[in-house]
């Protein structure tokens, strides 16, 4: 069914829960995010997403795909498209955990359907580094974040002593 697949992955200084919140936490994107501007609806499986995608120097594009997969700390995925036989893509983020506060960002898209060659064609180097901004947006992010609260934690604990 699937094609084709580009893969972009980071690594982060931050908890799965630090990373999964700016990932999940819809209404900041238009603060951080260079390539998903906008997410309206509700992150459970089988509801429909609003996504207002911007990749490089490609217009702007709005879809509507369907959560397949939302597991807090874990992963988000979805699927979307123009439907089958045409144009159709499994979008994932994973959040894989290397030790304390430390975890792998993956972000894929597989793509199929028959449009899939000349799309790629066109788009594959926007694609890519679109992934590659919103990878590095989200690392520095999830690390400030993550680096602020361990700093109030030890603040409280000298409170304490």
């Amino acid at each position: 069914m699937f094609d084709r697949e580009i893969v972009e992955t980071v690594r982060i200084a931050a908890n799965p829960a630090e990373v999964w919140y700016h990932l999940a936490n819809f209404r900041s994107y238009s603060e951080w995010n260079p390539s998903i501007r906008r997410i309206n609806g509700e992150l459970r499986v089988g509801a429909r997403l609003t996504v207002r995608m911007q990749m490089g120097s490609l217009p702007a594009v709005v879809f509507r795909p369907r959560v397949l997969v939302a597991e807090p700390e874990h992963e988000l995925r979805w699927i979307g498209g123009t439907g089958a036989p045409l144009f159709e893509g499994e979008h994932a983020f994973i959040i894989e955990t290397l030790g304390i506060d430390s975890v792998r960002f993956t972000q894929y898209e597989r793509f199929g359907g028959l449009a899939t060659p000349g799309a790629l064609l066109l788009a594959e180097d926007d694609v890519r580094d679109a992934f590659r901004r919103m990878n590095e947006s989200l690392r520095q992010r999830a690390e400030a974040s993550h680096a602020s609260h361990q700093v109030a934690a030890a603040q409280r604990r000298e409170k304490m002593h």
